[in-house]
């Protein structure tokens, strides 16, 4: 790859990355969960999702979703349900007073769970529809033809896991920061109802956007 279009990749995928979205809102949201190796994990958990996109696209299950309508509004729907029941849940500790609890006289955020973590960040990236089309229709433009597609996709994708990493982690540290003040049971509460009613929101316009 020349060196004009690999420094045409990078700006654009890390103005992609630093965007606010469905991403940012997972990393606030679980960093103030659990902590910043709750946000850390959720991101590795997002990042990984890239390297499914770039087979995907790859492999040319891409043309497939896009000619096929009901492939891709499946996928879409499938994704902001997943979106709006993160909202949802968020929604419910706020109702149930469960966004913190009073522990040896302190207060504490919930416990950090690994396989939760990955979970929710692997599924909120691949269920995500503008990152799949983003990769559908960015990628291909920075493939030579005469070598692998599936290698320079996957290449492609770890820089993008780079960039990625580094932003969510500097922003999960971000949010440490103001762990204290987070901890307040009405902040929490305000903060989590925020945070549900930014995911149902941005579930709801993936789900009618065309």
């Amino acid at each position: 790859m020349e060196i004009s279009a690999l420094t045409t990749y990078l700006i654009a995928i890390t103005l992609l990355t630093i965007t606010p979205g469905v991403d940012t809102m997972l990393i606030i949201r679980n960093t103030a969960r659990g902590g910043w190796r709750d946000g850390a994990v959720s991101s590795l958990g997002i990042c990984s999702g890239l390297f499914l996109h770039a087979t995907v696209s790859a492999v040319g299950i891409s043309v497939i979703l896009l000619q096929a309508a009901w492939a891709f509004s499946a996928l879409k729907l499938f994704g902001a349900g997943y979106l709006i029941w993160l909202g949802i849940s968020s929604w419910c500790k706020v109702l149930k007073k469960e966004s913190f609890t009073i522990k040896n006289g302190g207060i504490t955020v919930d416990t950090f769970l690994v396989q939760r973590s990955l979970r929710e960040g692997f599924l909120s990236n691949i269920l995500n529809p503008k990152t799949a089309i983003f990769y559908m229709a960015f990628l291909p433009q920075f493939i030579n033809p005469a070598q692998s597609a599936l290698m320079q996709s996957l290449f492609l994708a770890g820089l993008h896991f780079i960039i990625a990493m580094i932003w969510q982690c500097l922003l999960a540290l971000m949010v440490k920061q103001t762990k204290v003040w987070l901890q307040r049971p009405r902040v929490s509460q305000i903060f989590d109802g925020v945070t549900g009613s930014v995911m149902i929101a941005l579930g709801l316009r993936v789900a009618v956007e065309s």
